[in-house]
């Protein structure tokens, strides 16, 4: 028994050795990585944990608190703004930041704008001010000269022909004047016991900056599914996590261990019988819990592409968020086989549209070719994705919002009713829309091929400018790159270039936008679907063949009550779109030069040769005998 207990004895005193040795060890470790891990860049030297610049070690810092040094200056980018850091307060968890533009107290704008629900919808930081609404100034354009004191004209952006007016206080579109129109806000508050504030004042303020507060707990809490909100004035900002059972276990765990230590301090021979008891329990639960970790469901590969790409993506909602934007998805505004559209409102008061993506009609491929190609497009003829949801099964896409709905509500009307606007109008729609393609073409870094130019998916602002929609299925490469490779026929019937379906008319291209833009402007030129099958006529059921005899013998478009003018308009619409719809890519124009024929005279228009489905077609697909690429069968109409 004796032997026994003095056996016992040295295998403590050696574990108990042991444990001090690793505890002396990870001090140290924690004092060298401390060193290693503080940088700094120009006048800020107390770079730290949570913050990090790019070219620190691995493993210092948070890679959401990363920043960057340029020019000596030291840059947060946040919301795709820039600002230099002007101090980190590590004991308030506060760090005072400026834009870019506005640092140096000189004439300027802001780098972007930054509204409130951007600040309060950001999982890392908080505005400065928890227990009150964020002050914020406000520019504008302005019609007219304001003669408001409140109003502080901005000298070096004014002039006769624009009236540019900066706004303390001022955070929502119900603040401006009716004849300004907002440009962006920055937070800053208005200087104290001043009534009226001058150019210069705002120049001291701007150039001051503004304060974030960052919590590595309530970012990593609202990551895991918790939400944080005002408790109280003893913890103002707390954040309250629907805690997992994991994270409660191991917390349980870490907790056990510290009691532990406690023990060790006691006489070997009690700690030595505690653990015994302990120990067998402890290990059991170690081992559960690595065989739940291993035993959970892997990220999906949407989940694992949204995390790579998250500083390079728009805004990221929770259902939650969807849901009281959408007011419970009270506004329906449309419904395809891609899921449903709902409009909803912004807490800033801006109307936005929601389209939830169903479960089965809209694959993970779909939904991250919409993300990343459309996420990154700024163009006023390409629709802007404010933000999106992926949440489990729950998939959404936030739009700016489209009050004239999609370009085939407009010139598909029914008998009777009247076109809503002018051939100017549909003339300056056909030019934006071409902008906006040439843009997908050749204006990115890369080129983006959209595959699904049809009116349905061009849309409609307050002034009725175009914006292509829906990328779903959408692809892109290098610019360099003349053709693509793809597996499968994309594309909508009467929209699809001849080569989408069958590699003996060519080689797939931006050329196939092309085709597919050519259906669309001879569609809105004549006002119906290029194929109607309850034409009067057998020569009128295929629109582009129609069009073509008639152009090609002199005749007109049989258009009742317009001017000269707006024939010309309709003459050149018809034979842009049929230079685009030939059989051939290479016989095609670019989407650049499509451009110049919009924009140049009719006079320097030649009407193309003619297209091979220039008659009444009937059009179909049949699958090959052999291992040859499907074949596209053509066939006249007899009547």
């Amino acid at each position: 028994m004796k032997m026994k207990m003095g056996e016992d004895f040295s295998v403590l005193a050696v574990l108990f050795s042991l444990l001090m040795v690793l505890l002396f060890t990870e001090v140290t470790a924690g004092r060298v990585l401390e060193k290693v891990c503080s940088s700094s860049c120009g006048d800020l030297h107390n770079i730290s944990y949570p913050f990090r610049l790019e070219d620190d070690p691995a493993g210092c810092g948070d890679a959401d608190y990363q920043l960057s040094c340029e020019n000596n200056k030291t840059i947060l980018e946040f919301n795709s703004g820039k600002y230099y850091v002007k101090n980190i307060s590590y004991d308030k968890n506060i760090v005072r930041v400026v834009d870019i533009n506005l640092a140096n107290g000189s004439c300027n704008l802001p780098y972007k704008s930054l509204p409130i629900d951007e600040i309060n919808t950001d999982i890392r930081y908080q505005g400065d001010d928890l227990f009150t609404f964020p002050v914020y100034t406000s520019f504008m354009n302005c019609s007219r000269t304001m003669s408001d004191p409140d109003y502080i004209r901005v000298p070096c952006f004014s002039g006769n022909a624009s009236h540019i007016y900066a706004k303390f206080d001022s955070h929502m579109m119900s603040d401006l004047g009716e004849s300004c129109e907002f440009t962006s806000m920055v937070p800053a508050k208005r200087p104290p016991h001043v009534e009226h504030p001058s150019y210069g004042d705002l120049l001291k303020v701007l150039a001051s900056g503004f304060d974030l507060s960052w919590s590595i707990e309530g970012r990593n809490c609202r990551l895991s599914g918790g939400r944080c909100q005002f408790t109280g004035f003893d913890a103002p900002y707390a954040c309250l996590c629907e805690r997992n059972r994991l994270s409660e276990l191991w917390k349980e765990i870490k907790a056990v261990l510290k009691l532990l230590f406690v023990f060790l301090s006691l006489p070997l021979l009690v700690w030595f019988s505690i653990i015994r008891v302990i120990a067998p329990p402890i290990i059991i639960l170690v081992f559960l819990i690595r065989k739940f970790r291993t035993a959970r469901k892997p990220v999906d590969r949407v989940e694992k592409f949204l995390r790579s790409q998250q500083s390079l993506m728009p805004k990221r909602y929770s259902y939650a968020d969807i849901m009281a934007i959408t007011n419970h998805f009270k506004d329906k505004l449309g419904e395809g086989g891609f899921g449903s559209v709902y409009r909803g409102q912004l807490p800033g008061g801006c109307f936005i549209a929601v389209k939830m993506l169903g479960k089965h009609n809209f694959n993970g491929e779909e939904f991250i070719n919409e993300v990343s190609t459309i996420g990154r497009i700024h163009h006023v003829n390409v629709v802007r994705l404010l933000g999106f949801c992926s949440e489990g099964s729950k998939r959404a896409l936030v739009y700016e919002y489209m009050p004239n709905g999609s370009l085939d509500k407009h010139i598909f009307l029914k008998k009777g009713k009247v076109q809503p606007f002018s051939w100017e109008k549909l003339h300056e729609i056909a030019l934006g829309t071409a902008r906006g393609i040439e843009y997908l073409h050749g204006g990115c870094d890369i080129c983006i091929l959209h595959f699904d130019i049809k009116p349905h998916n061009i849309l409609l602002d307050h002034d009725f400018v175009p914006k292509i929609s829906d990328f779903g299925l959408a692809k892109f490469y290098p610019k360099e790159y003349d053709v693509m490779s793809i597996s499968t026929t994309r594309g909508t019937i009467g929209y699809i270039a001849p080569e989408l379906i069958s590699r003996n008319f060519g080689v797939v291209s931006n050329k196939s936008d092309v085709y597919s833009f050519g259906m669309l402007l001879l569609e809105m030129a004549g006002g119906r679907k290029n194929v109607d099958a309850k034409a009067g006529r057998s020569s009128k059921v295929y629109f582009p063949s129609w069009v073509y005899d008639h152009l090609s013998e002199g005749g007109d478009l049989e258009l009742e009550n317009i001017s000269e003018i707006e024939v010309e308009i309709a003459r050149k619409l018809c034979i842009v779109g049929l230079c685009c719809i030939q059989m051939k890519p290479s016989d095609r124009p670019s989407m650049t030069k499509v451009v110049e024929m919009l924009e140049g005279n009719i006079s320097d228009l030649q009407m193309p040769p003619k297209p091979c489905f220039s008659s009444p077609l009937r059009m179909s697909m049949r699958e090959p005998h052999s291992d040859s690429s499907a074949e596209l069968l053509i066939t006249e109409s007899i009547e």
